[in-house]
Formats: structure tokens, C-alpha cells, sequence
């Protein structure tokens, strides 16, 4: 007996669709990617562009007033090309100013309140579940390319610096419990991560609140602090048995960072940390209500390079600070001639509703801010076209971001990047003549050829990637 074709109520009704606008920094991508894997558990689907979403979601960032004028800026456009608009993320706290400038959003929701911005979906744009959507696992979403991965460990942050409102818009430190960061870590690795990175508003802390609980991990107790963390994250390999990259970001210089500097000398860590100093002159870190021993930094600076000649700091400063002087200004200039370090972003100081240094008198002029952000510039390129010239004649390692198609000679070029340079926010490796089968996520030893300020230009040695 035949069976008669389901009516069109049997059907399994096409999932609505959400479209992402993710702004502001790596830990504001972590939050896009879980709201996104939770939508798509709950049967939603995602859409590349305007036209294709039935509700977009912007998460916006607010550290800035530039950042947060982009995000303005976004939800415009996202209002314009779309019309119906979801705003989450640190500028949630805004919400009358947001609504009152954009009346036509749905909702307003604060940064990594998950079930607040999942809710406002499901009332938007309500989910249209089919009766085996649930039997299905979905994999989590991720926004970055498949070979590496951002690895939060912690929200919110307990100090109280004059420049930053992180912790009234994302709260106290609040960190993970070990296990689970691991577990993830461990997911994310053999599921092709080959380069983890490390991020929260102040890694170093990890785990204080908390008071560093242990919790048992493959047969043994291991306490949520950074150096076990750091650790039991060098223990990890891929399915192929190598070591993945592990980069350490927003590392504040506790005593205790001393200890992970060995895993990098042993291989276990990628010997790179992304500290933020800030600024050098003792008068400006104490206006700034951070710690000022800068020269003791220094001291520790050789001690780490002397146990890890390899390792690459980077950190950012900030110029134009209300109170600072030409004096403290020249000081963190010479402070960057001694410490020679490999990566430096700059910052002109902006006023940040709500942040303390605000008040504080002796307001920079925006033309002098702008003439010390150039010799900063000037500076730290200087030191790091000197630093990068070094490299010319080595071999290092590179892995490969993107893959170029053959030029008219058939000749290949990739992109990639060293252990020193962490995506989005430091250099690149441009090489020639790749091999043909090469891969995002290969890693592969390359000889360097040549380096400009920020880059370097490079060559495989083989046609080996390196496993």
C-alpha cells in the first residue's frame, strides 16, 4: 500500500534566520559565538547578510567613545538594511540612549547575558522546531577559521583603573571552573584548533575569586590558577600528537607569571605574552591607579628573555593621559628603548562616560595627543623593524591563515604568522612559492628572507607542513 505525500502541515517549517554583527574585542566574539551555538540548538539558522535575516543581532562595544560610535553606527545600518534589530553587549547598559536615538529596536540587552538576548530572539523571531530538530547534536559555532580559537576563561575584572569601565559594564571577575575550561580546550583541539588563545579582562587573576578551587581532572586535581592552567593547556595535543599553540593574552605582570615562562623554554606554551602596561612614567601609572614599579618590570623582562630568548611581549600604551607630562612622556619613551618589545599598540586617551579620569585636571590638548601618538609610532616601529630585521637568515615556524591561488608562473604565495604574532592585532608572514596541497592550519618551517616594520617575508624550507 503507498503511502500518500505529507501535506504541507506535516512539513517541517524552514527555521527562522539571525544575522550577526559582532564588534569590539576577541572576548565580544566568544559572547557572538555562544549566542549563536545556543540559537542554532534552539533551531534557528544563521544568514550571512541583511536580506536573508527574519531579526540581527548587533553586539556592540563600548570601551571607547570611537568604539561606541561604531556601534551606534551599526545598529543604523542594521535598522536601515534590515529593520529588525536586537542590541546586546557592553553598550547594553545604554539602553535609553540607544533607544532614544534608534526608537525602532526590539530589544536591549547587557554584555554576556545570554539568556536575556536568546530570549528577545525567540520573541522576535519565534522558532519553528520540527519534531527531530531536537535529536540532531549541533556543533558550537565559531567565527573564527577552524585552526584556532578563542579560549575565555573569565568574565569581569576587580580592578579599578581611572581610563576603564569594564567592570561596571561586565561586572567582578568571575571565573570558570577549571574543568570546564579544559574540557573545552580539549574539544577545541580535536576538532582541528590548532592555536588556542587565551583571553579575559585580567588573566592573571584567574580563579581568585573562586579561591582557586582544584577540581579533578583526568585522575588528578588541578586548581583553577593560571600556572596550572597554563600547565595542564601544554599537556594538550592534537589528533596527530603535536602540541598546539597556546597564547597567553591580557597578562597582568603578577610574580606568579614567572613560573610560565620555563613551559614556553620547554615548548608547551608558545612563547609569547600580550601584557598591559599602559604607560611607564611612575605619575601617570599612579593616576591611572595601576601598579607603577616599572623598573622591577624591566628586571623581569631579562630574567624571562634569559630563560626564554625566543619569547615576544606585546602590550599597549596610552598617550595623552589627563596630568601627563612632556617629562612622563619622554620617560615612556625611553622606558620602550630599554625594554625593546615586540609589539606595541598605541592609544590616544579618550574621555569614556562614566570612567574616573574624566575628573582628573590637566587635560592633554587633542594636537598634543596627537604628536606624542606619532612619536610613540614612530618609536615603537623603529624598535620593531630593528627587532623583526633580526629574524632575516632564521627559520621559524609559520602557520597558515590563507592560501593564495597560482600567479600566471604558477607560482603560490600564502599568509601566515610566527609565535610572535597573535591574529588581528600583530603581524603577518607573507611567503612565496607554497606548495600546492598547502592548507589553512598548516604549520610549516620557513626561512626568512626579508621584514619591514611590521611583517616579515618568508619561504618554506619543504614541502612538509610540520604535524
Amino acid at each position: 500500500m503507498s503511502r500518500n505525500p505529507p501535506d504541507s502541515a506535516s512539513r517541517i517549517a524552514a527555521p527562522p534566520r539571525v544575522g550577526m554583527v559582532s564588534l569590539g574585542c576577541p572576548k565580544a566574539l566568544v559572547d557572538s559565538e555562544r549566542i549563536l551555538t545556543r540559537l542554532r540548538a534552539d533551531g534557528y539558522a544563521m544568514s550571512p547578510d541583511y536580506a536573508g535575516a527574519d531579526v540581527v543581532l548587533v553586539n556592540t562595544c563600548g570601551f571607547l567613545d570611537s568604539a561606541r560610535e561604531e556601534s551606534l553606527e551599526a545598529i543604523g545600518e542594521a535598522i536601515a538594511e534590515n529593520g529588525r534589530v536586537i542590541v546586546t553587549g557592553c553598550m547594553g547598559e545604554e539602553a535609553e540612549a540607544i533607544r532614544a536615538r534608534f526608537p525602532k529596536v526590539l530589544a536591549v540587552t547587557g554584555a554576556h547575558q545570554y539568556e536575556e538576548v536568546v530570549g528577545a530572539v525567540h520573541e522576535a523571531a519565534p522558532p519553528a522546531r520540527g519534531p527531530f530538530v531536537d535529536l540532531v547534536p549541533q556543533p558550537d559555532i565559531k567565527l573564527t577559521p577552524r585552526h584556532y580559537s578563542y579560549l575565555k576563561i573569565s568574565e569581569g575584572c576587580n580592578h579599578a583603573c581611572a581610563f576603564c569601565i569594564i567592570p561596571r559594564v561586565r561586572g567582578k571577575l568571575a571565573s570558570r571552573r577549571i574543568d570546564a575550561v579544559l574540557r573545552e580546550a580539549e574539544k577545541l583541539v580535536a576538532a582541528g584548533t590548532r592555536e588556542l588563545l587565551v583571553i579575559s579582562q585580567d588573566t592573571s587573576a584567574y580563579g581568585v575569586d573562586i579561591g582557586h578551587a582544584p577540581r579533578p581532572w583526568h585522575g588528578r586535581e588541578v586548581r583553577a590558577h593560571m600556572t596550572d592552567l597554563a600547565r595542564e593547556l601544554g599537556r594538550l595535543r592534537t589528533p596527530e600528537g603535536a602540541v598546539p599553540w597556546v597564547r597567553l593574552h591580557y597578562v597582568y605582570p603578577y610574580p606568579h607569571v614567572d613560573d610560565v615562562i620555563p613551559l614556553m623554554a620547554e615548548g608547551l606554551l608558545t612563547p609569547y605574552l600580550d601584557i598591559p602596561f599602559q604607560h611607564a612614567a611612575p605619575s601617570v601609572l599612579r593616576a591611572m591607579r595601576r601598579p607603577a614599579n616599572e623598573a622591577k618590570v624591566l628586571e623581569r623582562l631579562r630574567a624571562w628573555r634569559a630563560i626564554c630568548p625566543g619569547i615576544a611581549i606585546r602590550s599597549s600604551f596610552v598617550v595623552g593621559f589627563p596630568g601627563e607630562t612632556e617629562a612622563d612622556f619622554q620617560y615612556l619613551l625611553d622606558w620602550l628603548d630599554e625594554a625593546q618589545l615586540d609589539r606595541v599598540g598605541g592609544f590616544r586617551f579618550e574621555p569614556v562616560a562614566g570612567a574616573a579620569a574624566n575628573d582628573l585636571p590637566g587635560a592633554v590638548p587633542e594636537e598634543l595627543k596627537e604628536e606624542r601618538y606619532a612619536r610613540l609610532m614612530e618609536k615603537t616601529e623603529a624598535i620593531s623593524a630593528a627587532r623583526l630585521a633580526g629574524k632575516i637568515g632564521r627559520r621559524l615556524r609559520v602557520i597558515i591563515d590563507e592560501v593564495g591561488e597560482a600567479d600566471e608562473d604558477g607560482s603560490i604565495g600564502a599568509t601566515g604568522r610566527s609565535q610572535a604574532d597573535a591574529p588581528e592585532i600583530d603581524g603577518q608572514v607573507f611567503l612565496r612559492d607554497v606548495p600546492a596541497q598547502l592548507a589553512p592550519g598548516a604549520i610549516i618551517e620557513a626561512l626568512i628572507e626579508d621584514a619591514d616594520a611590521h611583517d616579515l617575508f618568508a619561504v618554506p624550507v619543504t614541502n612538509r607542513t610540520i604535524p
